[in-house]
């Protein structure tokens, strides 16, 4: 898979060439079930379409016991990743707050892999996991943009991207969700040939393919429903500057319109003034950074451009009813 680089190359070549490439699906708790199912799915039809087992695949956790994926279902493992290494690729499967199930063993497994040669994927935030064991050193790598601002808070010397998946050498990382499909048609043209990677997706009726450097979110038009160029750039700016905002009229000079033509425009779009549009843009950024990563409120604060913990605790009390530190704990229950 992906040219089976290194080590795996080897052990590929060593065997008969009509044996199927091996893969192991590592599940952390909580971990993406369309991402996970986006990534299996295209081997078993790869194999069903070509008449030959092109692919095998196991499921392994840390105990060798099932694991509850983030929308409640649970999904047994074959073995757990104590066991002698036997596949050719190892992909990490991971959702919502990883950091919570990572520990010693974890990344002792996942660089047990890496000295054996193994090409080491992820789909979602198993970034996370790769990164924690230091196995995303001078590698270029992507994960799902919730989780960027907070990734590279954590590992500000890594090269993350926002694109929708990455194949740098030996790793092979994804954006999560649908993107897993992507990269894994990818990897089967790679491995078979373009036109079984086209059959496949024809019967998963996914019709435009993309490609590793789309990226992961719809452009900012689509998102926001507005059309005014003046306005979606004001707007990217605001979304481009959290943690340093912008003054007013800094970002109506950025733009090249008068403060009273932005305002003028906020109003009669989004009936709002652009102060009152910023400041609810960086609480919902606090907000994503609340839920989906470990820093600290104050760490968040700074983040997302407040001068102090009381300034926005404050706003963020205002704008959703509770407190920062309410709405972590709530998440942890």
């Amino acid at each position: 898979m992906f040219g089976l680089t290194s080590h795996a190359a080897k052990r590929q070549s060593s065997r008969q060439n009509a044996e199927p490439i091996r893969v192991d699906f590592l599940l952390i708790p909580n971990f993406s079930m369309i991402a996970f199912t986006s990534s299996i799915e295209p081997l078993r039809i790869a194999n069903r379409v070509s008449g030959k087992t092109l692919y095998e695949w196991n499921t392994i956790s840390r105990d060798g016991e099932g694991v509850k994926a983030s929308n409640g279902v649970n999904v047994s493992a074959d073995r757990s990743f104590a066991n002698e290494i036997d596949t050719d690729i190892v992909i990490v499967c991971a959702g919502t707050n990883p950091e919570r199930y990572l520990d010693k063993s974890t990344n002792a497994a996942l660089r047990r892999y890496a000295r054996a040669g193994l090409p080491l994927g992820s789909v979602c935030t198993g970034t996370l996991a790769l990164a924690e064991a230091g196995l995303l050193d001078g590698y270029r790598f992507t994960i799902h943009w919730e989780n960027i601002e907070s990734f590279v808070e954590t590992y500000p010397h890594l090269n993350v991207t926002a694109t929708l998946f990455e194949l740098d050498r030996d790793r092979f990382t994804c954006a999560g969700g649908t993107a897993a499909l992507d990269m894994m048609l990818h990897a089967i043209s790679l491995d078979h040939g373009e036109t079984l990677a086209a059959d496949v997706a024809d019967l998963l009726i996914h019709t435009n393919t993309r490609q590793p450097s789309d990226h992961q979110r719809m452009p900012l038009q689509h998102r926001t429903g507005i059309t005014n160029p003046k306005l979606l750039a004001a707007i990217g700016y605001m979304e481009a500057y959290t943690e340093n905002p912008l003054g007013l009229g800094e970002l109506a000079d950025s733009v090249k319109v008068s403060l009273r033509q932005l305002e003028r425009l906020f109003r009669s779009s989004l009936d709002t003034t652009p102060a009152r549009y910023y400041l609810e843009l960086r609480l919902q950024r606090s907000r994503n950074l609340i839920k989906n990563s470990s820093m600290s409120i104050m760490q968040i604060a700074v983040a997302t451009g407040f001068t102090s913990a009381a300034h926005f605790t404050k706003s963020y009390r205002t704008y959703f009813g509770h407190t920062p530190t309410f709405e972590r704990s709530a998440g942890e229950r």
